[in-house]
């Protein structure tokens, strides 16, 4: 028989695992895009949840993959590259890499490109995690002097265009 000390901790336990499994049913990332007039450049900030991130890349690659890992920045540069793009006008608005910071278990990634246009008209390309996760949602804010607003990506919408009814 089991004592009162010894359930207790069976139910918390228990509470423990069931909490973890409740915890994460939401997967989405957040990007802030912002044209900076002042130096003429888009500049854009990724939040990810690191292990939902982590994970993506380690089943892509079928590697143990983590913060840990030798090549973490680098291999997460490559996917963010592969999975979210800009252009304008058919042409193609090459992302520099800033670098990535961790807190509190989300990933922030910078990047940002030469750009002297309003935001009117760009079109991203989003496929962040879609793959991976069926529930993923993605979503972009966006402002310029002349807009201002949100757009969403999912596994069924990867790409969207910047107008001006957003």
């Amino acid at each position: 028989m089991l004592s009162n000390l010894a359930k207790r901790v069976f139910v918390l336990l228990l509470c423990g695992l069931a909490a973890n499994a409740v915890a994460h049913r939401y997967f989405f990332s957040i990007t802030d895009l912002a044209l900076n007039e002042r130096t003429q450049s888009i500049e854009v900030i990724h939040q990810i949840t690191a292990h939902d991130i982590d994970n993506a890349i380690a089943q892509t690659k079928q590697i143990h993959f983590s913060v840990a890992h030798p090549d973490y920045e680098d291999i997460i540069r490559q996917y963010i590259e592969a999975h979210f793009q800009l252009s304008f006008k058919g042409k193609a608005v090459p992302l520099n890499w800033i670098g990535l910071e961790i807190n509190k278990g989300n990933i922030f990634i910078y990047q940002e490109a030469s750009f002297s246009n309003t935001l009117i008209g760009l079109k991203i390309t989003n496929s962040l995690l879609t793959d991976h996760y069926e529930k993923q949602v993605n979503t972009v804010n966006f402002h310029d002097n002349t807009i201002k607003g949100s757009l969403t990506f999912k596994r069924s919408v990867t790409i969207n265009d910047i107008e001006i009814h957003n």
